[in-house]
């Protein structure tokens, strides 16, 4: 659990919020296909994660500077995988950054499978 605390009070925030949303941003991302499961399943094949489920994609730390994330994408065939992963750490970090009003110290990104895309 994550705390804040303000003025009027404190705030406390689930690191499964905090996963929930990261899972929604990340999918609007150009390039991503989907989240993945943090494990993988038999033979190192990567099942995509349905929007109920983004938290099963998100690992969230805590330690004395910030936050950190790890993120588990499925990439579209075809993207810069680099341009995508850069995209999408800039654009969580940005994000939840403004709507925590916390730091955010690490964002780290693995992509658990590419798949092409009709």
């Amino acid at each position: 659990m994550m705390k804040n605390t303000t003025k009027i009070g404190n705030i406390n925030i689930t690191a499964d919020a905090i996963a929930s949303l990261t899972g929604e941003l990340v999918n609007e991302c150009y390039g991503v296909v989907g989240m993945a499961s943090k494990h993988l399943i038999k033979d190192s094949i990567a099942v995509m994660l349905r929007k109920e489920n983004y938290s099963k994609g998100v690992v969230v730390r805590q330690n004395s500077e910030g936050i950190e994330l790890d993120i588990y994408v499925i990439i579209c065939y075809g993207v810069k995988i680099m341009e995508v992963v850069n995209e999408v750490q800039k654009k969580v970090k940005y994000e939840l950054e403004n709507m925590f009003d916390m730091e955010f110290t690490s964002i780290n990104i693995f992509v658990q499978g590419i798949k092409v895309i009709d």
